[in-house]
């Protein structure tokens, strides 16, 4: 895929209160490139997913989107820039059926695209299947599916997932990074996730951000994703 720029995260702070979490990540990512963000628990990866989408305010450093500043936009707003986000456990609208959650996504970015919901369709077949059940009545993967349906309407440029392997039996995992990995080929669109899971990051990342104590500590590369200990080793496994 191209090296054209999507993503620039210069010198990122964030805080919960008094309380400092991001302490200057750095990022670039290139359009089509599917990369992932690892670390031991609680070093400030979902703060970091968050604070891309503008759920967390950045309190210094800066936000690029295709060279836009979106540092201190309202999440709604980079929503219809081109971020689609799935959150770690899905956050589905349990009482809406599975058409239902789609449209809604589609409706709040402001797009009708007809061909992407039937994209979402090929890309994830039981949705199709399932378009008529609530969305609370599917399984973990199938919400996991869904969740990731529903920002694929709205004609992402760029995908943020925060642990899409929790909780979901291998099968369906490896069938999800086989639609991932479609996603890209076929649209285009960049993928930034965070993960914990070792196959899940073996499978799908082109290389791997290292985060630890709320900054970016290590990049490991094409080369070193061929063995597993390069990884292994920033994890807790």
């Amino acid at each position: 895929m191209s090296a054209e720029p999507v993503l620039d995260v210069v010198g990122l702070h964030a805080a919960y209160g008094s309380t400092p979490v991001l302490r200057g990540i750095d990022m670039h990512l290139g359009k089509g490139e599917i990369v992932s963000l690892i670390g031991r628990n609680g070093v400030g990866k979902t703060t970091t997913m968050r604070c891309l989408i503008g759920l967390v305010r950045a309190t210094a450093g800066h936000i690029r989107l295709r060279g836009q500043a979106i540092t201190h936009l309202p999440p709604a707003d980079r929503a219809r820039l081109g971020i689609g986000y799935i959150p770690q456990g899905r956050q589905v609208f349990p009482r809406m059926t599975v058409e239902e959650n789609l449209r809604v996504s589609q409706l709040a970015g402001g797009k009708s695209d007809p061909q992407m919901m039937e994209r979402v369709f090929a890309y994830f077949p039981i949705l199709k299947e399932r378009r008529r059940q609530s969305a609370g009545t599917l399984s973990g993967g199938e919400q996991q599916q869904l969740a990731i349906g529903r920002a694929m309407v709205g004609n992402p440029l760029l995908l943020l997932l925060d642990e899409p392997s929790e909780g979901i039996q291998p099968s369906i995992v490896r069938m999800i990074c086989e639609a991932l990995k479609s996603i890209r080929d076929q649209l285009g669109v960049t993928i930034l996730f965070v993960e914990q899971n070792l196959d899940t990051i073996m499978e799908i990342s082109e290389r791997c951000y290292v985060a630890d104590k709320g900054t970016i500590v290590a990049e490991i590369g094409r080369q070193e994703l061929h063995t597993s200990e390069a990884v292994r080793r920033h994890l807790l496994i």
